[in-house]
């Protein structure tokens, strides 16, 4: 077991580049990581072999699912069940928890 107090808006920043992505953890079923994205940039449709949880930390993103869009502002998080197919939009720019399980 390893113990680390992490910094959440410390852990990826967008010096120069459109999206970073940084995974803390992760073992064959669950995911816990930190994306970071400049405003208007996309993450392109796909799916998700887990259940999964959003937590936007900073700025405010758009969750495409076929018909429907959530945006998700600081503060909030947004939950969703494996194999929806779905993409991400920075209305910001913006950083997120993704958490997969």
């Amino acid at each position: 077991m390893f113990y680390e107090i992490l910094k959440a808006k410390d852990i990826v920043n967008l010096d120069g580049g459109k999206f970073e992505r940084k995974v803390l953890l992760e073992n064959e079923e669950s995911c816990l990581s930190i994306i970071a994205l400049k405003k208007d940039e996309i993450i392109d449709t796909h799916t998700s072999k887990a259940d999964a949880g959003v937590f936007v930390l900073d700025g405010e993103i758009e969750i495409h699912f076929d018909a429907e869009k959530f945006k998700i502002d600081k503060g909030e998080i947004l939950m969703f069940k494996k194999d929806q197919e779905h993409k991400v939009l920075a209305l910001k720019d913006s950083k997120f928890m993704l958490i997969k399980v």
